[in-house]
């Protein structure tokens, strides 16, 4: 653990993709987005900025990838939600969001539809 708050703490990955690839997990359970209480969202995405910061600043990449894998066939491999940030640097042979699924099943208008 290298950051914590009164909600969340940081961690670094224990399998990671980049030099510094850390984990915020927050001290209570939630197995997913959908389960995090509204009044603990600001306390656990305040400690995903705070990381994000330490890594620029002890790391300095040229960007960072931060996300979420909710539900198993997202890659959700534990059963508690947990915050991914990824320094990334020009070339490191990752992609963007938009690489990690491509399966557009309908037209944006159809979609929208639906949503409204």
């Amino acid at each position: 653990m290298f950051y914590e708050n009164e909600n969340a703490v940081a961690i670094l990955d224990i399998h990671p993709r980049a030099p510094g690839h850390s984990v915020i997990i927050p001290k209570f359970h939630a197995q997913n987005i959908l389960e995090l209480p509204d009044d603990k969202i600001e306390a656990v995405f305040g400690a995903v900025k705070k990381t994000t910061q330490i890594l620029k600043d002890k790391f300095s990449p040229d960007g960072f990838t931060i996300g979420i894998n909710h539900g198993k066939v997202s890659g959700q491999a534990v059963d508690h939600l947990h915050i991914h940030i990824i320094p990334r640097y020009y070339a490191d042979g990752g992609g963007s969001m938009h690489s990690v699924v491509n399966n557009p099943p309908e037209s944006l208008d159809e979609i929208k539809k639906k949503i409204k």
